[in-house]
This record gives structure tokens, C-alpha cells and sequence, in this order.
């Protein structure tokens, strides 16, 4: 058990200390990208664009509080986005059927986390690394919605409580900002204050100590892929209210924005290292950027494009940030 509290502790504690200057780093970056955008495009800071902003990120905000977890146990999921369409497109049809969005919600979560768990399940049961595990389930799933559906699900209920899901408001607040608001909250008190919270810690930064201690570390890694799944289950549903529809395409692209939020805000890929609000962090200065070019009238591709240079960026920064730990 000591092999278990000290080294995990130990590589906390520096990599705390790491990860608090990365994000006073993040949050300076983030000043500069505001004040910039503001000054070329003054509407940057009107009602509207601002609450655009917040729904996005609440989007993003949601399905990376659980891969931070995920990623934590040294662990990803490159399903979500392909998982986030097919989710839409059940939780449409269901409340079509039913005319009720309980029922709705429901079938959305446990189709979602139902592709956590059977993630979790090859990861752990049948030893398959997560980032070709999941790659077969983003197939399977891009290619299972097609036979699910071969167009959009339109919302033919126009139920309120529907639209209200996306484009509500709770006073000022937009209710996806809400949601998104108390995943993050419970999923930062999870890995802040908790035992448990530990252990994914631990998990991540040494499995082996772990297991030696008489814990299942892949009881807490299922845990974290069912977690993650039950995230985008939210989102999908949200994003379905947005766009009134289930769409089979609405999640390409998804995961590389989710992954380079959470890796950007100082998650490590070797796991046993990460934090939350870091994660916020990351998110803010991602959506700001695509925000940033949409305004400022940039070719929109460039969007897809960003994720992509910071994944590999942000990468070389944990590998040096690593030597530093080892050092």
C-alpha cells in the first residue's frame, strides 16, 4: 500500500506544480486571444456571440470532463464522436415514438454508456490497447447508423422541453451551460476530494502498485469508459435539440477537439497526471479560436485544422513535462 500512496503522490505533487504554470499560461493565452479578436472584430463581445461561445463549449465541456478521467487512467476514447451522432439519432427516435423526452434521455444514456462499456470491456477484459479498440468502435458506430438511419431524424413533437434542452435559458444562463456547469462540478469534486478520485490517479501513474494493493484497476478504468459514455450521451441529446434533428454526421470531428482540450489543459497520456480546470482551460481557448475565425470571415476548415497542430503541440509539451518528472 505505501508503494501506492507515495509514488503517485510524489509524481503529483511535481506534476502540480507543472500544471499550475501550464495553466496560468493557458489563462494568459486566452487573455491575448480575446483582447485580439475584440479589436479586429468588436462583436466578439456582443450578447449573442458570447452565449454562441458558451453553448459550444458546454458541448465540448461535457464529454471532457469524462475523458479527462478517462485519460487520467492512461486511457482514450476515439469513439465519442461517432458515438455523439448515433446517440442524437436514437434519442430522436425514441422521443418520436414516445413523445416523451424522460424516455428519450433515457435510451440516449444507456446507448451511450452501453459503447463505454463495451469499450471498457475489450480494453480490460480482452487486453485490446484503447486507441485501436476504440478506433473499431468509431467504425462500427459511423457504419451502424447508417443501417439505423440513412437520413436525419427530424423531431416531429416539437416537444418544448425539447427545444428548451439546447436553446433554453435558466434566467441569463443557456441550459446547456448549466448541464455542462454540474458535470464538470460533480467530475472535478470526484477527482479533487474523493478516494476514488485517487485511484484513477493511482491507475494512471503506476497500474501495477495498484493492483498489488489489492484494488481492480480495471473496475476503475471500466468505470472512467462508462463515464465518458454517459457524457456523450448528454451532449448528443443536447446537440439534437440545437439542431432540432438527429444527424448522422453531426459528430465527425468531435473527438479530436474533445482529446485536444484535455491534453492541451495538461492532461497527461501516460495518465496519472491531469486536471479539470485545465481542461476548462483548454476548452475556452479552443472554442474562442473557432469562434475567432468564424468572425474575422477566415475559411472555416481552419477549425478542423487547429485540434490537429495543438494535439501535436501539446503532446511535445507532456513529453517534456514528463522528463521533468522523471528528472
Amino acid at each position: 500500500m505505501s508503494e501506492l500512496t507515495h509514488a503517485p503522490a510524489q509524481r503529483r505533487s511535481i506534476g502540480g506544480q507543472l500544471l499550475g504554470g501550464s495553466q496560468l499560461v493557458l489563462g494568459a493565452i486566452l487573455a491575448v486571444l480575446c483582447i485580439a479578436i475584440s479589436i479586429a472584430a468588436p462583436q466578439f463581445y456582443s450578447e449573442a456571440n458570447i452565449i454562441a461561445i458558451l453553448r459550444q463549449c458546454a458541448l465540448v465541456l461535457i464529454v471532457a470532463s469524462g475523458m479527462t478521467m478517462l485519460i487520467i487512467t492512461a486511457e482514450v476514447d476515439l469513439s465519442v464522436g461517432a458515438s455523439l451522432a448515433f446517440v442524437g439519432c436514437i434519442g430522436m427516435a425514441v422521443l418520436n415514438s414516445t413523445h416523451s423526452l424522460t424516455l428519450g434521455m433515457l435510451a440516449a444514456l444507456a446507448f451511450a454508456g452501453g459503447v463505454g462499456l463495451f469499450n471498457g470491456l475489450v480494453v480490460t477484459r480482452l487486453r485490446v490497447n484503447s486507441l485501436i479498440a476504440t478506433i473499431g468502435t468509431m467504425m462500427m458506430l459511423q457504419g451502424g447508423v447508417y443501417l439505423f438511419t440513412r437520413e436525419a431524424v427530424q423531431n416531429h413533437n416539437q416537444l418544448a422541453s425539447f427545444t428548451d434542452l439546447g436553446a433554453g435559458y435558466v434566467g441569463a444562463v443557456p441550459v446547456p451551460v448549466i448541464l455542462a456547469a454540474l458535470i464538470f462540478a460533480v467530475a472535478y469534486v470526484t477527482l479533487r476530494f474523493t478516494t476514488l478520485g485517487r485511484y484513477l490517479y493511482a491507475v494512471g501513474a503506476n497500474e501495477k502498485a495498484v493492483r498489488l494493493s489489492g484494488l481492480r484497476s480495471e473496475r476503475l478504468k471500466l468505470f472512467a469508459f462508462v463515464v465518458t459514455g454517459l457524457c456523450v450521451g448528454v451532449a448528443g441529446m443536447i446537440l439534437s435539440s440545437l439542431m432540432n434533428a438527429g444527424q448522422p454526421t453531426a459528430g465527425r470531428g468531435f473527438e479530436l477537439t474533445v482529446i485536444a482540450a484535455v491534453i492541451l489543459g495538461g492532461t497527461s497520456l501516460l495518465g496519472g497526471r491531469g486536471s479539470l480546470f485545465g481542461t476548462l482551460l483548454g476548452v475556452l481557448v479552443l472554442k474562442v479560436i473557432d469562434n475567432g475565425i468564424i468572425i474575422l470571415g477566415w475559411n472555416q476548415d481552419l477549425q478542423m485544422v487547429v485540434p490537429g497542430i495543438v494535439i501535436i503541440l501539446a503532446t511535445y509539451l507532456d513529453i517534456i513535462r514528463n522528463k521533468a518528472n522523471v528528472r
